[in-house]
Protein backbone atom coordinates (compact mmCIF):
# COMPACT_ATOMS: atom_id res chain seq x y z
CA UNK A 1 0.00 0.00 0.00
CA UNK A 2 1.17 3.20 -1.05
CA UNK A 3 1.38 5.96 1.45
CA UNK A 4 2.84 9.44 1.51
CA UNK A 5 3.75 11.00 5.56
CA UNK A 6 4.22 14.42 6.25
CA UNK A 7 5.62 15.66 9.22
CA UNK A 8 7.07 19.44 10.11
CA UNK A 9 4.38 21.56 10.71
CA UNK A 10 3.89 23.79 13.23
CA UNK A 11 3.42 27.43 14.20
CA UNK A 12 6.07 30.03 13.76
CA UNK A 13 6.58 33.76 13.63
CA UNK A 14 7.30 35.89 10.60
CA UNK A 15 11.05 35.14 9.54
CA UNK A 16 11.31 31.85 10.70
CA UNK A 17 12.03 28.49 9.32
CA UNK A 18 10.74 25.31 8.94
CA UNK A 19 11.54 21.74 7.49
CA UNK A 20 8.87 19.72 6.46
CA UNK A 21 8.92 15.79 5.28
CA UNK A 22 7.23 13.49 3.45
CA UNK A 23 8.29 9.90 3.64
CA UNK A 24 6.96 7.46 1.21
CA UNK A 25 6.08 3.61 1.62
CA UNK A 26 4.98 1.45 -0.58
CA UNK A 27 7.48 2.17 -3.63
CA UNK A 28 9.52 4.76 -5.05
CA UNK A 29 8.47 7.80 -6.92
CA UNK A 30 9.96 9.73 -9.74
CA UNK A 31 8.70 12.76 -9.06
CA UNK A 32 7.70 14.42 -5.54
CA UNK A 33 5.88 17.65 -4.92
CA UNK A 34 4.80 19.69 -2.77
CA UNK A 35 1.63 21.90 -2.86
CA UNK A 36 -0.53 24.43 0.16
CA UNK A 37 -4.00 25.04 0.49
CA UNK A 38 -4.95 28.14 2.58
CA UNK A 39 -8.30 28.14 3.97
CA UNK A 40 -11.01 29.09 1.35
CA UNK A 41 -8.56 29.03 -1.57
CA UNK A 42 -7.69 26.37 -4.15
CA UNK A 43 -4.87 23.95 -3.61
CA UNK A 44 -1.14 26.09 -5.33
CA UNK A 45 1.92 24.25 -6.00
CA UNK A 46 4.96 25.19 -4.21
CA UNK A 47 7.79 22.90 -5.56
CA UNK A 48 8.56 19.35 -7.36
CA UNK A 49 11.86 17.72 -7.31
CA UNK A 50 12.27 15.16 -10.96
CA UNK A 51 14.92 12.20 -9.28
CA UNK A 52 15.59 10.96 -13.05
CA UNK A 53 15.95 14.78 -15.05
CA UNK A 54 17.69 15.77 -11.07
CA UNK A 55 15.79 18.62 -11.77
CA UNK A 56 13.72 21.46 -9.30
CA UNK A 57 11.38 23.62 -10.11
CA UNK A 58 9.57 26.38 -7.71
CA UNK A 59 6.68 28.85 -7.43
CA UNK A 60 7.43 32.01 -7.78
CA UNK A 61 5.89 33.07 -4.42
CA UNK A 62 9.06 30.80 -2.95
CA UNK A 63 11.31 30.72 -4.76
CA UNK A 64 14.51 32.16 -3.35
CA UNK A 65 13.33 31.22 0.10
CA UNK A 66 12.15 27.47 -0.35
CA UNK A 67 14.20 24.67 -1.10
CA UNK A 68 12.85 21.30 -2.23
CA UNK A 69 14.87 17.98 -1.63
CA UNK A 70 15.08 14.13 -1.34
CA UNK A 71 16.63 11.52 0.11
CA UNK A 72 16.43 8.52 -2.11
CA UNK A 73 17.56 5.86 0.57
CA UNK A 74 15.17 7.15 3.28
CA UNK A 75 12.28 7.34 0.24
CA UNK A 76 12.09 10.76 1.49
CA UNK A 77 11.12 14.71 0.09
CA UNK A 78 12.11 17.30 2.19
CA UNK A 79 10.80 21.16 1.86
CA UNK A 80 13.10 23.67 3.66
CA UNK A 81 10.98 26.77 4.26
CA UNK A 82 12.68 29.86 4.99
CA UNK A 83 11.75 33.49 5.58
CA UNK A 84 8.23 32.54 6.55
CA UNK A 85 5.79 34.99 6.20
CA UNK A 86 1.63 34.73 7.32
CA UNK A 87 1.34 34.55 3.22
CA UNK A 88 2.84 31.09 4.08
CA UNK A 89 0.39 30.07 6.17
CA UNK A 90 -1.84 26.99 4.54
CA UNK A 91 -2.04 23.22 5.24
CA UNK A 92 1.05 21.67 2.95
CA UNK A 93 0.07 18.33 1.01
CA UNK A 94 3.02 16.11 -0.60
CA UNK A 95 2.50 14.46 -3.70
CA UNK A 96 3.88 12.05 -6.23
CA UNK A 97 3.84 10.85 -9.55
CA UNK A 98 5.65 8.77 -11.91
CA UNK A 99 5.44 10.48 -15.11
CA UNK A 100 9.37 11.67 -16.25
CA UNK A 101 8.23 14.98 -17.20
CA UNK A 102 10.11 18.15 -15.64
CA UNK A 103 8.21 20.91 -17.14
CA UNK A 104 6.93 23.15 -14.75
CA UNK A 105 3.23 23.29 -16.91
CA UNK A 106 2.99 19.82 -16.01
CA UNK A 107 4.13 19.28 -12.47
CA UNK A 108 2.63 22.51 -11.14
CA UNK A 109 -1.35 20.89 -11.91
CA UNK A 110 -2.77 19.03 -8.99
CA UNK A 111 -4.28 16.85 -11.54
CA UNK A 112 -1.21 15.26 -12.69
CA UNK A 113 0.15 13.59 -9.16
CA UNK A 114 -1.39 10.07 -8.95
CA UNK A 115 -0.32 9.87 -4.90
CA UNK A 116 -0.98 12.70 -1.69
CA UNK A 117 -0.32 12.61 1.70
CA UNK A 118 -2.57 14.01 4.84
CA UNK A 119 -1.57 17.49 5.03
CA UNK A 120 0.60 19.22 7.78
CA UNK A 121 -0.38 22.96 8.98
CA UNK A 122 2.17 25.42 8.87
CA UNK A 123 0.86 28.57 10.32
CA UNK A 124 3.50 31.83 10.20
CA UNK A 125 2.57 34.80 12.70
CA UNK A 126 3.25 38.47 12.21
Amino acid sequence: QVQLVESGGGLVQAGDSLRLSCAASGRTFITMGWFRQAPGKEREFVAAVNDRRSSTIYADSVRGRFLISRDNAKNTGYLQMNSLTPEDTAVYYCAARDGTSSAYATLSLVKNYDYWGQGTQVTVSS
